[in-house]
């Protein structure tokens, strides 16, 4: 049934690429607004809905959720259903709610042969939705909406809210519903589904001071009116779990109508890796008596603790967590031993066995293997079976460690902790979305295959500024078979159709894949004003135009969206869009500032003006989202601050980076700079400046910058010694600074000619500047990737072959590089490659030879699986291919640089014994490393962080 339901998704996806039509994310299609089918339920018509029946005897929580229902028809139409809990079904259209074995509406309707719910019976948190015509007496079409358990029916009541046009963020991103006429749904056959993971949730974190001033300002703390709000959005994403906040909180303390709100809901509650026993742990804090948090000094006082942690959930759906860090998140002390730690696992599971199930392996329990912990469990330390092992990431998305075959074995299973969000080291980053999906889906993807799939929990932060992310980690752990790499670019049309229709879906879910991507490669916290080169390869300008042109482009969609959306498209895509192009403008332009102040430049204090703009548009970014968006509803919830960071933690206040002012001096002084470098005339180094090559190949434009020192204009002229050169601005008024354009007529230029001159002058004097020129003869044959600049430089999914081998196969990743794409290995989980046969080739011209380094740009894969370390080797032509360890380097230093680039740059040398055609081959020795970018170095690479742009090809 489930193979059958993803290809008529698929199908359905296809059929409505462009129409994009408001239904469920990669769901089969089950409502209308106009020409329904003939057997489609009218849920609202001509002002009039369907009634809606649920047994009175059902769940609280599936009871509440047809309400929401009920709610959302009127949302979405003229009419408000009423919601029928004991009466008997009748009408011309109904709607039938209920949970197998719960209902007797929905038990009769079994019974009677009428409905058949073999596709659900017994799975967990199934769910079904079907027509049926003339169901009972009294009725003569009924939309039935059955599920196998509690949470399954509460998801296929969802899933038809979603269906309708009613967002899972109707409330947490303030999307409206589009109003119809007429409302319609229709499934002749029943359509089911269940989750491939069997806990999905998020985890509140490091909420203060976002979430926290939310939070006490709308509800006064972290009440069950606050928790209803998160309840709902988790079962309408169709999650099932949390870990309440807990920066100072406690979820049963704070309010003791907390545990029962979530288990009416149908929401299981956990705690977080370091607390232990549904205890928040300042729980300790407030009843620890002052004691240490220590097991050997206080032990007795931990073990009531624990007990009555037990007590407090009693009866209440939960997943225990066990174990136990330092205080405060923090190893345990040095003398901790794995003798200490399996003493206490098995105490707790004491107190489990006393107060909830004498058969302790029936109760659901957590070991999270966090930092250190996985530690202990490599130097044997080990829980019973029946415990789940939650295996983690690094902090930074990149998943440490997944189950070996004989670990896939245990009853407990295996599941992930992520994040989307960390406070720590190399530096803390909780202010916005920085992880593309594309690396959620890679990363995700692997602790599928490898069986991790008992549990996924996500650290959100503030939960606010992660909506994206989150609703695709929770639907990819539904099921990850129905978001193959391929169809990763289809998810976020989908969505965008979803929140804002179809009109500019495929733009914003462009602007939103590039936001996050752009902020994936260094998270803005991060950022300096050096982080991206001043002057090579015009890195810097390229990072803040590519973010000027989303901006530019949602700005447009914004001002065209209905008024009623704009809340909505400022929260969920304009503000994350244009705050992170203002804080990665401003680093630049400090970063310019400083380096005009240090050529003497007039516009330095320009510079300055602009950063402090800059910073000033930050400010009002954030105030916009707080006092101007739906109300004021969201004060506070933008107040993390993001800039001034100067050690792993955050600063107090956002802190704009440092800017330099200079005095000028009145007179006109002529100053020159070239693209490519720092120096400038007059200045040391200044008299041999030259400018990056021309290159036919390229067709790449140069420039220079004439600029002022002084306060007094001055007429400026450049003229070229070849009459092929051109430039844009050959002569002009300069105030403050003047950019000129050098392009060479290439039709024009003679084979072999290595070099032009510019001179250049103006207020008084002049000066001298080389253009370096390559046109070869024989250009036009040459095949492959051309050198250019002494470097050739190559996107992963641009190979000249892809060779498979046997069953396994290459998978290009859209758009998982902080460049372009990823290319990884199927199955991921294939065994090493000892004799490699399947590999990528790139085919090159040179046109020079000598000892050459490439370097490797790889995704930052840990090494998931015990042993040495993910291998790939690499070789020119027929040349012995070099094996290398991604992970031969296990030093903290080697993860901090790699977390913080997002990614791992590794290099190889080769000798080239003669200009010409080569061949560079790449083989992923073992299944999980992702290729991004190779560069190959033959002396002219400059300092950048992203390295040089993509070389051409012909």
């Amino acid at each position: 049934m489930r193979q059958r339901l993803i290809a008529a998704g698929a199908v359905l996806l296809a059929l409505f690429s462009h129409a994009l039509p408001a239904h469920a994310l990669g769901q089969k299609k089950l409502a209308w607004f106009d020409q329904p089918p003939a057997d489609a339920v009218a849920l609202a018509r001509n002002g009039q809905a369907a009634r809606l029946y649920i047994d009175a005897n059902d769940y609280p929580g599936v009871i509440r959720a047809a309400g929401d229902l009920q709610a959302d028809i009127g949302r979405v139409s003229a009419a408000k259903p009423v919601l029928n809990q004991d009466g008997k079904p009748a009408g011309t259209d109904v709607v039938i709610i209920g949970t197998v074995g719960k209902s007797a509406l929905i038990d009769q309707l079994v019974a009677a042969g009428k409905l058949d719910v073999s596709a659900i019976k017994g799975k967990w948190e199934g769910w079904q939705v079907q027509t049926l015509s003339k169901p009972l007496p009294g009725v003569e079409r009924a939309l039935v909406i059955a599920g196998s358990d509690k949470r399954g029916t509460i998801y296929g009541i969802y899933e038809m809210s979603e269906q309708i046009g009613v967002s899972p963020w109707n409330w947490w991103a303030d999307v409206p519903a589009a109003k119809h006429g007429n409302v319609y749904a229709s499934a002749s056959a029943a359509v089911s589904d269940a989750p491939v993971v069997q806990y999905r949730g998020i985890f509140l974190n490091d909420e203060a001071p976002a979430l926290t001033g939310w939070v006490k300002q709308r509800y006064g703390g972290f009440n069950h009116q606050f928790y209803e709000k998160v309840f709902e959005l988790i079962l309408r994403l169709r999650g099932n779990y949390l870990w309440p906040a807990m920066w100072g909180e406690a979820f049963y303390d704070d309010d003791k109508l907390n545990g029962k709100t979530a288990d009416e809901y149908g929401v299981v509650i956990g705690t977080s890796h370091h607390e232990p026993m549904m205890r928040a742990h300042d729980e300790w804090r407030r009843y620890g008596g002052g004691k240490p948090w220590d097991y050997n000094r206080s032990g007795d006082a931990l073990r009531e603790f624990w007990t009555q942690g037990l007590r407090v959930s009693q009866g209440q759906e939960k997943l225990i967590t066990l174990g136990m860090r330092g205080d405060g998140d923090e190893p345990m002390s040095r003398d901790a031993n794995v003798a200490l730690l399996e003493h206490i696992v098995s105490d707790q599971r004491g107190i489990i066995a006393k107060e909830i199930n004498p058969d302790v392996t029936k109760v659901p329990q957590v070991w999270a293997l966090y930092k250190e912990v996985q530690e202990y469990y490599e130097k044997g330390m080990r829980v019973p079976d029946d415990v789940m092992l939650l295996w983690c990431d690094d902090n930074w998305g990149n998943i440490r460690r997944l189950p070996t075959p004989e670990e896939r074995k245990r009853a407990g299973g295996a599941g992930i902790y992520y994040h989307f969000d960390y406070v720590g080291g190399p530096r803390s980053y909780k202010w916005i979305n920085v992880t593309p999906l594309p690396k959620v889906w890679e990363q995700m993807h692997l602790a599928w295959q490898y069986k991790a799939d008992r549990m996924w929990i996500v650290n959100v932060g503030d939960l606010k500024p992660m909506e994206v992310p989150i609703e695709f980690f929770l639907t990819y752990a539904w099921n990850p078979a129905a978001w193959p790499a391929e169809r990763l670019p289809d998810y976020l049309k989908l969505w965008a159709a979803r929140e804002f229709g179809p009109e500019h879906a495929d733009d914003i879910a462009d602007i939103v894949a590039r936001y996050a991507k752009y902020n994936g490669r260094r998270r803005p916290e991060q950022l300096e004003p050096n982080t991206y080169s001043l002057v090579n390869y015009n890195e810097a300008a390229r990072i803040v135009d590519e973010y000027k042109a989303i901006v530019a482009r949602a700005e447009k969609i914004s001002a065209a969206l209905p008024a009623a959306r704009r809340d909505a498209f400022f929260q969920l895509v304009l503000y994350p869009v244009k705050a992170s192009a203002v804080v990665n403008e401003l680093y630049v332009t400090a970063g310019l500032n400083r380096l005009y102040g240090l050529q003497g430049r007039a516009s330095t204090n320009d510079m300055a003006a602009r950063a402090r703009a800059l910073f000033a548009e930050d400010a009002e970014l954030v105030r916009r989202y707080h006092e101007d968006t739906s109300g004021g509803k969201w004060n506070h919830m933008m107040s993390q601050t993001h800039l001034g960071y100067t050690y792993w933690n955050q600063p107090p206040r956002n802190v704009m980076p440092p800017v330099t002012e200079m005095q000028v001096p009145k007179g006109a002084d002529m100053g020159v700079a070239v693209e490519g470098s720092e120096q400038v005339w007059p200045g040391p180094g200044g008299d041999a400046l030259a400018l990056p090559a021309l290159n036919i190949f390229e067709r790449q434009p140069r420039f220079i910058d004439i600029f002022n020192r002084g306060r007094q204009p001055f007429n400026y002229t450049v003229t070229s010694s070849e009459p092929w050169l051109t430039l844009d601005k050959p002569r002009g008024m300069v105030n403050k600074e003047q950019r000129v354009i050098v392009d060479a007529r290439w039709a024009d230029v003679p084979d072999g000619v290595d070099h032009a001159t510019l001179t250049i002058s103006g207020a008084g004097v002049r000066t001298t500047v080389k253009v370096p020129l390559h046109k070869p003869a024989g250009a036009a044959g040459l095949k492959g990737f051309i050198e250019t600049g002494g470097v050739v430089a190559m996107e992963a999914e641009h190979f000249t072959r892809a060779l498979p081998a046997g069953q396994r196969s290459w998978l290009r990743i859209p758009d998982h590089g902080r460049t372009l794409s990823g290319m990884t290995v199927l199955p991921v989980d294939a065994p090493a490659d000892a004799a490699p046969a399947m590999r990528l080739e790139y085919d090159m011209q040179l046109f020079s030879s000598g000892k050459f380094d490439v370097q490797t740009t790889l995704a930052p894969t840990q090494k998931f699986q015990p042993g040495e370390g993910l291998r790939y080797a690499i070789s020119f032509d027929d040349e012995p291919p070099q094996i290398i360890n991604v992970h031969a380097d296990g030093s903290e230093r080697a993860w901090e640089r790699t977390v913080s680039d997002g990614a791992t740059v590794l290099t190889s040398r080769h000798l080239i014994d003669k200009p010409g055609r080569h061949t560079l081959k790449f083989w992923a020795l073992d299944a999980g490393l992702v290729l991004q970018k190779l560069v190959v170095n033959t002396g002219g690479q400059r300092s950048s962080y992203l390295g040089p742009p993509e070389s051409p090809r012909q």
